[in-house]
């Protein structure tokens, strides 16, 4: 009997072609990496051998991440008609991977629980229940950060001296503020593959939390020019860029990358990222002394309705707040408000009630109510981890409740907020008025 191929996991796979498997395997490492080709290179395994499940499987994967449902739907479908004559193992790798995308998050998680303690190798099923967007980080759990870092510890026997385990690792580390352990991790794991877009992402959140923000934008300005402007990971590693920019005092330069890389029609990102990076640069960009620009606000306004016109998920649904807020949108808003109260209201939000609250905060801040806006973002502040994304995007509420503080003539206050954080973290606070 012929002896079945294997993934680089060590993994068996049902195809005969070295040539399909050859490709398979580029492919995944490009969608664990985020590197751009993933999509090329899984087309190839798949016309190399269209029986491939897993390449199917894996395509889909690839779309998914792309923001091309409809054509990661279809893929998903081919994968699991495929799979029925598969091993047992790609069966269950496909059932995972085909509920996420069919939009069955809790049921997918469950399914890679379940894979994971019987295949801990397979990353590629691992893969989508890590980072602050996958389906732990988007479960709207109050105890999120530290589950991620639970579901990791059980892999680590078997996938410690992988790159992308280390890198994903280090990122669950640095969210509960293990900075020197993550620091360890992203290094060992950038210097075994030091073209993983997710690796220099999470190296830059990792500098972020230090404090560290010459080092990470000296880091990120290096690393960045040999990255296609396609990639995954492209407009918000540029998006951090232009943050470390602005809290460098360099605003120019912010501004430059975020009308050239970050805005709706810069750079090209999935529509979740320019959704959540657009409004957020604005904003932090007023908080930090810049002038309010109305028509940039009013680009991102529009692109966030059109793009994500009803609410569902709750890191999107705070941004598209935001930007109605700051684009003076007062019947949107109160349409967004409504709607977010009656999901909260109804258990339809797993994030619950913390996310109709922080957009009636960012609403009182909009219209110049600091005492209101104080009231609906302290009581928001330690739910917030529950609307999904990591610390430093989170910090926008911090800021917020910090300027609020400020402009409430409560500068006290916002000292102490800041001094009551964890000592571990020492990120910037780039706010007007604030020392």
């Amino acid at each position: 009997m012929t002896a079945m191929l294997t993934d680089r996991y060590g993994l068996s796979i049902s195809t005969a072609s070295d040539a399909a498997r050859e490709a398979y395997i580029a492919g995944c490492d490009g969608v664990l990496a985020a590197g751009a080709g993933d999509k090329a290179r899984l087309r190839r395994a798949v016309e190399a051998d269209p029986g491939f499940a897993l390449a199917h499987a894996a395509l889909a994967r690839a779309l998914f991440l792309m923001a091309d449902v409809a054509g990661a739907r279809e893929a998903a479908a081919k994968a699991r008609a495929l799979a029925a004559a598969a091993t047992p193992r790609e069966q269950s790798h496909v059932e995972a991977l085909c509920l996420a995308i069919e939009g069955k998050p809790v049921e997918a998680l469950a399914a890679t629980r379940a894979h994971l303690a019987e295949h801990p190798r397979d990353a590629m099923v691992a893969a989508p229940a890590t980072g602050v967007f996958g389906l732990i980080g988007f479960s709207g759990r109050q105890e999120r950060e530290p589950e991620q870092v639970q579901f990791l510890e059980t892999l680590r026997p078997h996938l410690a001296e992988d790159w992308w385990f280390q890198s994903v690792y280090a990122f669950a580390l640095e969210e509960v503020g293990r900075l020197d352990e993550a620091r360890d991790l992203i290094e060992r794991s950038m210097a075994a593959n030091p073209g993983n877009a997710h690796g220099a992402h999470i190296k830059a959140h990792v500098l972020y939390e230090q404090g560290e923000d010459r080092a990470a934008l000296d880091y990120l300005d290096a690393w960045l020019p040999d990255y296609p402007r396609e990639g995954l990971m492209h407009c918000h590693i540029s998006w951090h860029i232009a943050m470390f920019a602005l809290t460098l005092g360099d605003a120019a330069r912010a501004w430059r990358i975020y009308q050239a890389q970050v805005r709706p029609g810069g750079a090209w990102g999935p529509a979740l990222n320019v959704a959540t990076d657009a409004p957020s640069f604005l904003w932090r960009a007023e908080l930090a002394g810049e002038p309010h620009e109305a028509e940039a606000w009013q680009a991102v306004h529009g692109y966030t309705q059109k793009s994500f016109p009803r609410a569902g998920v709750a890191f999107v649904d705070v941004h598209r707040a935001l930007a109605a807020v700051a684009a003076g949108d007062s019947e949107t808003l109160a349409r967004i408000v409504a709607e977010l109260e009656e999901r909260a209201a109804s258990g339809r939000s797993p994030a619950g009630e913390v996310v109709p609250q922080l957009a009636r905060g960012l609403a009182a801040y909009g219209r110049g109510d600091w005492p209101g806006a104080v009231a609906e973002l302290e009581a928001a502040l330690a739910g917030t981890v529950r609307i999904g994304g990591s610390r430093a995007q989170r910090d926008l509420i911090r800021n917020t409740l910090i300027a609020a503080y400020i402009k409430a003539g409560r500068a006290p206050a916002a000292r102490k907020l800041v001094a009551a954080q964890k000592p571990e973290r020492r990120p910037s606070v780039p706010v007007a008025g604030f020392a």
